[in-house]
């Protein structure tokens, strides 16, 4: 019989490509994620890797069971979240990840609403960049996460990852001192996100889209620090909607341009029916703000 423990491992060795990243990622020991690889091997009868320099390959067998993993783990996932709707209410952690302007601008109303429908549920969230939310969920560090994607850099499908429709769209704004358009400000000092983030890609490719590569001073994750920097002449920057609450510092002018953020949640796959998720969803869908597309007021 097969471990499903296990077979994570591979799936998870199958996106990383290397057995030091696997560890890295679901906090394991090289050696420990060797010797149940290892294992593995013996249990399947058949070889699954092979070794080429410091990474290793699959075989076509292990290719192949890799798949049959993914089909594995989502029926699992369905099968939990069964397990949860025939329980009386919902109980227990839901551990969440979120970027920061969302965890800022949207959760708290989100996790209240939430609290309110299901007190026995106990909220946890934690930032996280988006390029980061498939690893941890996969890894089960968390259970349903806000990720987003721009016009310019859309999201790719990843294994065993779920996501809902957008649950909001932002505009997008060129903040500077002073009106006009990213290629106008192709000699000035830019401040972006720290690279490898999909904020820092986003703007890259806005202003090579404009026909610069920009000259980068500042690399800084927070939106506000972000405007805090531009009113005081170090930089110009892309902010979203959710970068502006609370209206833009004296000095800064904000000019709306034509790119958008969207934002999903995500999760496991099969586990889109899972009543805490859904929950989850639900609450968000509710609290966002009109002018991204959320419910309005009728009354």
């Amino acid at each position: 019989m097969l471990d499903v423990r296990r077979l994570r491992l591979l799936r998870e060795l199958a996106h990383h490509g290397t057995i030091a990243a696997v560890a890295e990622a679901l906090a394991f020991s090289p050696s420990a994620v060797s010797q149940q690889l290892s294992a593995l091997e013996r249990e399947a009868g058949v070889p699954l890797l092979e070794r080429t320099g410091r990474r290793v390959a699959l075989t076509p067998a292990g290719l192949n069971l890799v798949r049959h993993t993914e089909a594995v783990l989502e029926r699992l996932e369905q099968a939990s979240s069964e397990l949860a709707h025939a329980r009386q209410g919902l109980a227990g952690p839901l551990r969440i990840g979120a970027y920061p302007s969302a965890t800022r601008a949207i959760v708290p109303a989100a996790l209240a609403e939430l609290a309110a429908r299901h007190p026995g549920l106990e909220a946890m969230v934690t930032e996280v960049d988006p390029a980061a939310v498939a690893a941890a969920l996969r890894a089960g560090e968390l259970d349903v996460a806000l990720v987003h994607e721009y016009d310019l850099v859309p999201a790719e499908p990843e294994p065993g990852v779920a996501v809902t429709r957008p649950l909001f769209t932002e505009p997008m704004y060129l903040a500077a001192r002073g009106a006009g358009t990213v290629a106008e400000q192709s000699g000035a000092p830019w401040i972006m996100a720290q690279p490898g983030t999909l904020c820092h890609q986003m703007a890259l490719r806005a202003c090579q889209a404009a026909g610069f590569t920009p000259r980068v001073r500042h690399q800084v994750d927070d939106f506000g620090t972000v405007l805090a920097l531009v009113a005081v002449g170090q930089g110009v920057a892309l902010v979203p909607h959710l970068g502006t609450a609370g209206g833009p510092p004296p000095g800064v002018t904000l000019t709306r341009l034509p790119m958008y953020r969207r934002t999903r949640a995500a999760f496991r796959a099969g586990a889109a029916a899972h009543p805490a998720v859904a929950a989850f969803t639900a609450a968000l869908h509710s609290v966002v703000p009109a002018e991204l597309g959320g419910p309005r007021d009728t009354r």
